[in-house]
């Protein structure tokens, strides 16, 4: 927070607070699913909680305490939900304020990295799903909803993946991640933060910073990048979120460099604050002070490393407890005290619940249904790929025939939820059998033919015979991020991942292969020698190299995690009564040893060339096929010489006419990059600066203008100042991963 800006009603708590109230409030030591038990409509606390409480006279943060998974072991018998919900948020402040010397109420945190992670919450498609589908908006619908659902329950800290950009797609996390490309990220960053604090609860964007650059795919492991990359790649998403004005950010695990995060000054003060003017609070992820030991030595000096960096509010650590050891020791200040409280208390001021503690237990509970808000849904439908479709055989006829659905993710409710996913009722979701089922009824019959990982002989077999029996086969394949399964956790939450484990993807499950696993493999071989007519559906949680599983089907489409209502939506897409709009968010690689493929390379080398395989990604950043086709006229981006004053004053608009010439309704999305051919430092082969997402009746044709302001010509230059430079820029219109219009400018 900017020097000088705390109210005088925060100042004059803290000036009333013992040393130890002070570390109580930039500790948050608690699982909050972990500080109760419920009978019935009963609640008690346990004596953690109560003693945690009377050593700091009150309570800084409570995490998760409505969080349910196989982690917290919580669930519909003991977990929290409804009425019971309220009850206990409301038993829980209660306790805390009549403990508390001064009454400060304590702060809620809680995960909502798609939704709560939450019983019965309003739960969406993961973060790659939502960044396929390029629609900035209804990103912003689905969560202005979550943002409601949050206020109704007590949240004030919602803690939401924002941050992290996927630069490799064998990292268990890809999934919490919108794209490998940075502005893309950035625009879907953006409105989240607006959405859900507009509905007054204030985000805390995580991860940061440059937590996709990891080594190997390796979660948590080195950023081995300079100041340039961390800046064009990884630092553009937290300036959307401080402009944007987020509360709070997330510290990442990972070091820079040599620097940790959650110890680098350098990153927490002189560029989130100082450049980039954010005023809310930093907190720690879980853990994560303490394992600064590994540099430091002990607790105590990582405390007063953290402290110093800018960590305002620990998580799970020892560290934190003791800061009081640090300042005796002459680590720290009381004045570094002064400072992390003071953001702690102007936050619970903004928040209102200095004045508001409690919920009002008569508020009529919201039913947050997909049916009242059909955002999950829409964004499902908006974010499946269309990668092939060869002799045009989707959409399928609604004529009655036999048809098979196959495979491990064909009726699996949780594999298509991703990590970090709550216990969900089954009746309130739709896997890919239900949405055919749907629509053919008893003519649709089902074999799992074999697991993510596992399957028998008689399985496969199964599979095998129902195919050759069938007009239509929907392979379903792909992985698995569920914790619902043989999992065991760290003391952070994250899997550990062991042979026998029932995920492929998700936090702590990192690969080294990005080929579908052997089982998966060997049943889409046998069914693909059956002579049916196969679509293949992957529904999984990173980019994959498909190989020859894309070249043998007849139509592959690419779904990630599309949440609960997933089905619904992939069956909507098959039977034509959805025109699939979705874009890749990532590049598919050929193969692992291929890495990296993301589009956005340096032009200082010739990307991924290697004699033994075919050139460029499989399937490339922003690809995905329609059922209809559009037509791009009239493309225009103004004078070919643009003075740099009138750049900063008007931007480049980039103009054109887009026609659906084709035979459905559907969205056009235009995507606009630009390549620096001249310049102080090396530039990339492109960068995406706009795009939009155009709704098309068959044979309407819309006007379009894209603009690119100054910034989205700028570079980190060789003083490390951002600035436009004089020079040459070719910009380029691309739809469906295909160039329909490019100009080359004269910036002087």
């Amino acid at each position: 927070m900017k020097k000088n800006t705390y109210s005088a009603e925060a100042k004059e708590l803290l000036d009333k607070m013992t040393l130890q109230e002070k570390i109580g409030q930039l500790n948050q030591k608690l699982y909050g699913f972990g500080i109760y038990e419920r009978n019935g409509e009963e609640i008690s606390f346990s004596q953690e909680f109560k003693d945690e409480v009377e050593k700091y006279g009150g309570l800084g943060t409570l995490y998760g305490l409505y969080r349910a998974d196989p982690w917290s072991q919580k669930n519909y018998e003991n977990g929290l939900y409804g009425e019971n919900a309220v009850k206990a948020y409301n038993k829980m402040q209660e306790y805390v304020l009549e403990h508390s010397r001064l009454r400060i109420p304590a702060l809620l945190s809680t995960e909502c990295p798609h939704g709560h992670q939450a019983l019965d919450s309003y739960l969406l498609p993961v973060n790659l799903n939502m960044g396929a589908t390029f629609n900035t908006e209804l990103i912003h619908s689905a969560y202005s909803v979550c943002g409601r659902q949050l206020r109704q329950m007590g949240v004030d800290l919602a803690l939401i993946s924002l941050l992290d950009v996927v630069r490799d797609p064998r990292w268990g996390r890809s999934e919490e991640c919108f794209s490998e490309d940075p502005y893309l990220c950035s625009k879907m960053a953006e409105q989240i933060v607006k959405a859900v604090q507009d509905e007054g609860v204030s985000v805390v964007a995580k991860h940061f910073a440059a937590q996709g650059e990891c080594t190997g795919g390796i979660n948590a492991s080195a950023a081995r990048i300079g100041e340039r990359e961390l800046r064009e790649i990884h630092l553009p998403a937290m300036k959307a979120c401080a402009d944007a004005g987020v509360d709070g950010v997330m510290a990442a695990y990972n070091e820079i460099d040599g620097v940790f995060c959650h110890a680098n000054r350098h990153l927490l003060t002189d560029i989130l604050r100082d450049e980039m003017g954010f005023e809310g609070v930093v907190m720690a992820d879980g853990c994560a002070i303490d394992q600064l030991n590994v540099v430091t030595g002990d607790c105590v000096h990582s405390a007063a490393a953290a402290l110093r960096a800018g960590v305002d509010i620990g998580l799970w650590d020892e560290a934190y407890g003791r800061l009081e050891e640090a300042l005796e020791n002459g680590y720290i200040t009381e004045e570094d005290i002064d400072r992390a409280v003071l953001r702690v208390l102007e936050l619970k001021i903004k928040r209102g619940i200095f004045k508001h503690p409690l919920l009002d237990e008569n508020q009529k509970l919201e039913d947050y249904s997909y049916e009242k808000y059909p955002q999950a849904l829409d964004i499902a439908r908006e974010s499946v790929v269309l990668l092939e479709n060869r002799n045009q055989i989707l959409p399928l006829s609604k004529e009655q025939r036999k048809i098979a659905v196959i495979g491990p993710n064909a009726d699996a409710v949780y594999n298509q939820l991703g990590d970090y996913s709550p216990q969900v009722k089954r009746e309130k979701c739709s896997t890919v059998l239900d949405g055919v089922r749907s629509y053919f009824g008893d003519n649709v019959v089902y074999a799992r033919g074999c697991g993510v990982f596992e399957g028998t002989q008689e399985e496969q077999t199964e599979a095998v015979k129902l195919a050759e029996q069938s007009d239509i086969t929907i392979l379903v394949l792909g992985g698995s991020s569920s914790r619902f399964g043989e999992v065991s956790f760290d003391a952070n939450g994250a899997a550990i991942s062991e042979h026998g484990v029932s995920m492929d993807c998700g936090e702590g499950v990192d690969t080294s292969e990005l080929s579908l696993p052997i089982e998966q493999r060997e049943l889409a071989e046998k069914i693909f020698a059956t002579g049916s007519k196969v679509i293949t559906v992957i529904i999984g949680g990173r980019a994959y190299a498909l190989d020859t599983i894309a070249e043998k089907s007849d139509a592959v489409l690419y779904a990630f995690y599309p949440g609960m209502q997933g089905g619904k939506a992939i069956a909507e897409i098959l039977f034509g009564d959805v025109n699939p709009s979705g874009r890749l968010p990532v590049s598919l690689p050929r193969c692992s040893g291929q890495l990296p493929v993301y589009y956005n390379y340096k032009n200082s080398y010739r990307s991924m060339h290697y004699y033994n395989i075919p050139d460029g990604a499989a399937y490339t950043f922003g690809y995905g096929k329609s059922y209809t086709e559009f037509v791009y006229e009239d493309v225009s981006f103004g004078n070919t010489e643009v003075a740099l004053d009138e750049l900063h004053k008007n931007g480049i608009q980039a103009e054109m006419t887009i026609k659906n010439v084709g035979e459905y309704d559907g969205y056009a999305v235009p995507l606009v990059y630009i390549a620096g051919e001249q310049g102080s430092v090396v530039r990339r082969a492109k960068e995406l600066k706009g795009f939009k997402k155009v709704w098309l009746k068959k044979g309407e044709s819309k006007r379009v203008s894209i603009l690119l302001p100054a910034e989205a010509f700028a570079v980190w230059n060789f003083e490390m100042e951002f600035k436009v430079e004089p020079g040459r820029v070719k910009l380029i219109l691309e739809e469906m991963g295909q160039t329909v219009g490019s100009e080359t400018i004269n910036l002087f």
